[in-house]
């Protein structure tokens, strides 16, 4: 159900009507599913963006979370991945700037702002608007220059290339994706990009996102077929819980919990904090915003199959 929306889209649709923008609205009211398109502008990103350290930077690090030795050992086979540091706080408020600078007018919600409420996805190009399971604001960039930077910031990660590089014999991440389907005994799972579709999301007060398991996302390029399996979830702003009293956020903690909800692990918002972890199996959510604004970027990390013979 939380697949990204195929991009299928090969020139820009006419600009909807005045009719059109009402009924969506009525649709969107009423909780029925709604077409959706998402635009991106070709904006210019600066050079030096991402690729040169800015003065508040510091160096990366990385700590995977030791399920087997925490409140949710069924979890002790399964991959998450806390990084620190990957973006500086000027460069996380310069890629918020950028990215809803992005936003088309065809896009943007009914005032002119480049945030629109997050729905759900319920098929290919049709969403539904769920305010009691997820009530965040959104936008979505395509643009995959600036994520191939941050995903370079993330590599310099100590391991974590190693680590991404490859999935072999790993049912724990591929059981039950399509690609696992689909191999012959002795091919493998490789790294091939992240997926450019970045979905920036906004939490105001008593914002939140219910527990949930991510969903692959699969695609097929230059004939062959690509699938998610990771996801990447890059922190935007600090949280009082990671930072101290200097921030304004409270609550939004992203947990990953237990399957009655009883037992947790939280990751406190920090910003250019970035959490990896494997999309299957880890049910998690995103806490109520008690205080503050919570801004966060979520993307997918793809695969392809490689036939060892």
């Amino acid at each position: 159900m939380f697949r990204r929306l195929l991009n299928t889209f090969t020139s820009t649709p006419p600009p909807p009507s005045q009719k059109d923008h009402d009924d969506l609205v009525r649709r969107i009211k009423a909780n029925k599913p709604v077409q959706v398109l998402y635009e991106s502008l070709p904006i210019t990103i600066p050079p030096n963006f991402l690729t040169v350290d800015p003065p508040d930077a510091k160096p990366i690090t990385i700590n995977r979370i030791d399920f087997a030795n925490s409140a949710l050992p069924e979890y002790t086979d399964h991959h998450a991945y806390i990084l620190d540091y990957v973006l500086s706080p000027s460069e996380c408020a310069e890629l918020l700037a950028l990215a809803e600078s992005s936003v088309a007018d065809a896009s943007k919600a009914e005032d002119g702002s480049p945030w629109r409420r997050a729905m759900v996805a319920v098929g290919v190009g049709y969403e539904v608007f769920t305010p009691n399971y997820r009530n965040s604001d959104r936008l979505i960039w395509d643009q995959q220059e600036v994520i191939d930077r941050i995903w370079e910031r993330c590599l310099r990660a100590d391991g974590l290339r190693e680590r991404m590089a490859e999935v072999k014999r790993e049912p724990v991440i591929t059981r039950g994706c399509k690609l696992e389907r689909r191999r012959e005994e002795g091919s493998w799972f490789r790294f091939v990009r992240v997926n450019e579709r970045m979905r920036f999301l906004k939490y105001s007060g008593g914002g939140f996102f219910q527990a949930h398991r991510d969903a692959s996302f699969g695609e097929e390029r230059d004939g062959k077929m690509q699938e998610s399996l990771f996801t990447l979830h890059l922190y935007l702003n600090d949280s009082k819980a990671a930072a101290g009293e200097s921030a304004e956020l409270v609550g939004g903690a992203t947990p990953f919990l237990s399957n009655d909800y009883k037992r947790r692990i939280d990751v406190d918002p920090k910003a250019g904090r970035v959490l990896i972890f494997q999309q299957r199996g880890l049910l998690h959510s995103g806490d109520d915003v008690k205080e503050g604004m919570k801004y966060t970027m979520r993307t997918d990390i793809m695969y392809e199959v490689v036939d060892e013979k």
